[in-house]
């Protein structure tokens, strides 16, 4: 018999299961620690520091990945990816930890593939000198790997904000990171400002962001300080490119770190064959040995500024980089912005240059104390010689030493190792000396240690040589919003004349008038008339009113030419209508002046104005177009005063001007009785007069409204009358 399953609580389940997992992803793998490294980063380079490669020649990367493992339990192929990302080959860092050899793929390309490590060649960059420069006199903490066999640094002492000079993302459990790179001299100087003054404005020192991949980022100061404030925001990169007016093509050179050559090409072709973009008749990679290129070749009389910045809008040659400045302190995750990251890190470093000065205290009083036993020994050495000499046995000369000059042993056995050849006047000068030196440096050393100020000048020094050795120009540009052209949509619409036709099923003809002079009769479904008819032009918006109080928007160029012998385009599949909807009524406009009336069965009229369906944003569909209380009959666009009729289904007509109805501003107004109507009976339709088919439509006026209207004049023909559509 089976055992009954064992019921646990799900909170109890995911203590006990799940939480150590995120935790461990979230402190040991995605999130970085304020000396700028992962742990999978800091295990490596460590390895490689340990190896011997921050001098000397290069090796096989095969090799780094294989001692790496002693440090790193996970496969060879995630260590070696976290070597290619770091080094100067794949220009994925604005300053890379690892000098390579070989082909590490590139940060600007989905599809180049790095190649095996047992093809390529590695060492430690020259800068690495200032990430491990103190680590071997007790400035970081130790602790065993994974097996206890050996020891790796918890932190490593970088000597400048390494955290803020290389991008870094990581994705955790319920948090993520991604911090974006600065220039290094604008970084140390900003560093050092901070250090003397922590209340200082920083961002005209640390101008902006700077990628390995160049390209302009668009300056926008506020975008900019709320990042430099919380460490949350984001900011535009653009690409850099040419036009060669020879070839009539544009290289693009450098794109944004965000994205790749790949990524652009494919949505560039997407947009091609949805013909979005019809100037470029050719687009391909270029990129060589000499770097990126993407090249696009041109129809002839393109503007290449006016497509570039279309090329902007619709690609990501204009990419959007979203910093999320989140560390570990302590073991903790945190989000900060620059001025506490750079706090956090002038706690660090102040914490590393203390300890690397208390241990050359510590080491150079134990160098003191053996220097003063041996002055002690020096002051008498005929004594110290004779002692030595008459000593029967060699495990009693230390104790006889301490005897008679009153030493401690580890002072006895450093004099009892001096050579003979050191006894003489010279050694006994030096040495004397140097005891006086000592002590003046640990006197010197224990003042820097109890003074802030001290420390904090040691700091700006090596931020101030970290800055002169390794510091670069700025590759990414920097671009002031002014004086980006952003794209305009309609200024690469063909515009002209043309004319909008709506039928009663819901077919919409899109004619140039060019078309429609040389057209014979339109063509429509069986049992389908034309509702409405616009002259427009190819630029406007067209403006879809349904059974459903909803109103759908289209650009009219989105919408494809068509003859008047066709039936044209079915809207319903156009924009996806459900099955129980329909369109009851479109007009297009190009500046939604003019007023639309609602008539609707309960003898009430609402006039709204155009604008109340203008918005921000391009929105495709705005719900509440209309009042919902009583059924829509018909709906009518009005430019200015129009003498309007309404009929009913009793058999009388009114004839009014459309100022008698209010103008509303709220899209869903129930209107105002315009038509009085008798029991049983319901407004049928509303249509200006001029086609209402009456021969004196001011017959059926009346000086106020609501009235109840008129029957029809014997002059007008019931037959010819339309009451209803």
């Amino acid at each position: 018999m089976k055992n009954p399953p064992v019921q646990q609580h799900i909170t109890d389940t995911l203590e006990t299961n799940y939480m150590p997992y995120a935790m461990s992803v979230i402190i040991s793998r995605a999130i970085p620690e304020i000396d700028g490294f992962k742990p999978s980063h800091r295990k490596l380079l460590y390895t490689m520091y340990k190896m011997g490669l921050l001098s000397g020649g290069k090796t096989k990367s095969a090799n780094v990945v294989g001692q790496t493992m002693k440090l790193n339990p996970h496969g060879d192929m995630a260590i070696y990816e976290t070597m290619v990302r770091m080094t100067t080959g794949n220009a994925a860092l604005l300053h890379p930890y690892v000098e390579s050899k070989g082909n590490f793929g590139k940060q600007y390309s989905r599809d180049m593939a790095f190649a095996a490590p047992r093809y390529t060649e590695v060492k430690l960059d020259p800068l690495c000198a200032e990430v491990f420069g103190d680590i071997d006199r007790d400035t970081v903490d130790f602790t065993d790997n994974y097996d206890g066999t050996m020891k790796e640094p918890l932190l490593l002492p970088v000597s400048f904000p390494s955290i803020l000079l290389n991008s870094n993302q990581g994705i955790a459990v319920g948090m993520a990171s991604n911090i974006c790179s600065f220039n290094l001299r604008e970084l140390c100087e900003a560093t050092e400002v901070f250090i003397k003054n922590p209340s200082a404005d920083l961002t005209e020192i640390l101008k902006a962001p700077d990628f390995s991949t160049g390209g302009y980022i668009i300056y926008n100061r506020s975008e900019l300080e709320e990042i430099y404030k919380t460490g949350r925001g984001g900011f535009r990169l653009r690409s850099k490119y040419r036009f060669d007016k020879k070839l009539n093509c544009i290289e693009v050179f450098e794109i944004p770190h965000t994205t790749t050559s790949e990524a652009i090409i494919d949505k560039i072709i997407e947009h091609i064959k949805g013909g979005k973009i019809k100037e470029i008749t050719d687009v391909r990679d270029e990129t060589d040995l000499s770097g990126l290129k993407i090249t696009f070749d041109l129809k002839r009389g393109t503007d290449p500024k006016m497509l570039m910045t279309k090329l902007f809008k619709l690609t990501t040659l204009e990419d959007v980089f979203s910093c999320n400045f989140n560390i570990l302190i302590n073991g903790s995750p945190r989000v900060m912005g620059v001025h506490e990251i750079l706090d956090e890190w002038t706690r660090f470093r102040t914490g590393c240059v203390k300890r690397r000065i208390g241990f050359d205290i510590k080491k150079m009083k134990e160098r003191l104390h053996l220097l003063l036993g041996l002055k002690k020994i020096l002051l008498d050495i005929d004594r110290a010689i004779s002692i030595i000499r008459n000593t029967e046995e060699e495990s009693m000369v230390i104790q006889n030493l301490m005897e008679g000059f009153d030493i401690e042993q580890d002072q006895a056995e450093y004099v009892a190792e001096i050579k003979l050849r050191h006894i003489n006047r010279e050694y006994i000068l030096k040495r004397t000396s140097e005891t006086d030196e000592l002590a003046k440096e640990i006197e010197r050393l224990e003042f820097v240690l109890g003074n802030e100020k001290e420390i904090r000048k040691i700091i700006i020094a090596d931020l101030r040589s970290v800055s002169k050795k390794y510091g670069k120009e700025r590759k990414t540009e920097i671009l002031h919003e002014d004086d980006v052209i952003e794209y305009k949509e309609e200024e690469f619409i063909e515009d002209y004349n043309l004319k909008v036709f709506f039928t009663k099923e819901n077919y919409l003809k899109k004619i140039s008038l060019v078309s429609l002079r040389s057209a014979s009769e339109q063509k429509l479904k069986e049992g389908d008339s034309i509702v409405s008819e616009f002259d427009s032009v190819n630029t406007a918006e067209l403006l879809m009113f349904s059974d459903k109080q909803n109103v759908y928007k289209m650009r009219l160029h989105e919408i494809a030419d068509c003859k008047a012998s066709v039936l044209g385009e079915y809207l319903p599949n156009v924009l996806g209508l459900p099955e129980d909807e329909k369109i009851v009524y479109a007009v297009p406009t190009t500046d939604y002046t003019g007023h639309i009336l609602f008539a609707f069965e309960n003898g009430k009229i609402s006039q709204i104005e155009m604008s109340a369906y203008q918005t921000k944003q391009n929105r495709k569909k705005l719900t509440g177009a209309y009042g919902g209380a009583s059924p829509l009959v018909s709906a009518v666009f009005v430019g200015e005063d129009t003498l309007m009729t309404a009929f009913a289904t009793s058999g009388k007509v009114l004839a009014f001007g459309s100022s008698s109805v209010p103008v509303k501003v709220t899209r869903s107004s129930q209107g105002v009785q315009v038509l009085r109507l008798n029991k049983g009976s319901s407004l049928s339709r509303l249509c200006e007069a001029e086609i209402s088919g009456l021969k004196n439509p001011e017959a059926y006026k009346t000086r106020k409204i609501p009235a109840g209207g008129f029957y029809l004049k014997d002059e007008d023909d019931p037959q010819t009358t339309i009451f209803s559509i």
